[in-house]
């Protein structure tokens, strides 16, 4: 299996963030990738809450979803949705951060809300409280597709290894890691996590980014994305690197990689109870 991994630069407007993110999605299906990704927040980035209001839509309503189960559906293809910020029903009126899994017929397979919120102080001027504008999920998610079983979570989530563990030991073959990484912490962290990852699990891990800097037309600072949208073998090896560049990186995806990696080093049976502290 051919797959896709498109890399953004998303603004704060998900009606200009659009067009570009279908023009890739259908380059990705010109290039042959039968299972297409994107990275998270694919409809936009905003730090502004009162902008989050104002361009955000419930799941039901939301224009970009519409849009891309329209283009799987047309293309024939399995697309990952790296994420969505859209409405909940929460009385603070927090957003979800939302995975969607869609197949050819564009249906929604799956749907994985963000866990772990980014609430960090990378440094003295970047600063996140990701849970402060969005609620953390509490599901892991498995689908079961035809061309294995995918494990779904997003950015932060890959500093928690016990939950790709868990993917892992319940049948995930591909681990799905959509991310706006922060360039600080991608330089230092993103890929040497991607591949621990992988290796732990002897799993495919698939990650595509945003990337670059995105500017905000309505108040907030913007922020910068480290890029590189990667996809790792089980054994550990960089299969692609999609760089800083907009556009969209390729790799092959061949289960039985996944079979020999749990083969020489079945890590995944060898847990052990251990005491204290």
């Amino acid at each position: 299996m051919r797959v896709g991994l498109v890399q953004l630069n998303v603004s704060d407007d998900p009606a200009a963030n659009l067009p570009e993110t279908r023009r890739l999605i259908g380059q990705a299906a010109a290039g042959g990738a039968t299972f297409i990704l994107t990275p998270e927040c694919t409809n936009g980035l905003s730090s502004s809450r009162a902008h989050q209001r104002a361009i955000f839509h419930h799941e039901a309503d939301d224009p970009t979803l519409r849009a891309l189960r329209e283009d799987a559906a047309r293309l024939g293809v399995w697309l990952l949705i790296g994420s969505l910020a859209l409405f909940t029903q929460d009385e603070d009126g927090r957003f979800a951060n939302r995975s969607f899994l869609i197949d050819p017929l564009g249906q929604i397979a799956a749907r994985y809300d963000k866990v772990h919120m980014f609430d960090v102080d990378v440094s003295a001027t970047e600063r996140y409280r990701e849970s402060e504008g969005y609620r953390p999920g509490n599901q892991a998610v498995l689908a079961q597709t035809p061309f294995g079983v995918v494990g779904m979570t997003v950015c932060y989530d890959v500093r928690f290894a016990y939950l790709y563990r868990r993917l892992a030991q319940a049948g995930a073959q591909i681990l799905t890691v959509p991310a706006a990484f922060n360039h600080i912490t991608g330089a230092a962290h993103w890929e040497v996590l991607l591949r621990a990852r992988a290796i732990e699990t002897g799993c495919f891990v698939l990650a595509p980014a945003q990337t670059g800097f995105h500017p905000e037309t309505a108040g907030g600072k913007g922020r910068h994305t480290y890029g590189h949208s990667l996809a790792i073998a089980p054994w550990g090896e960089v299969l692609a690197d999609g760089g800083t560049d907009v556009g969209v990186a390729y790799a092959e995806v061949d289960l039985e990689r996944v079979s020999q990696a749990r083969g020489r080093v079945p890590s995944l049976s060898h847990d052990r109870k251990v005491e204290g502290p």
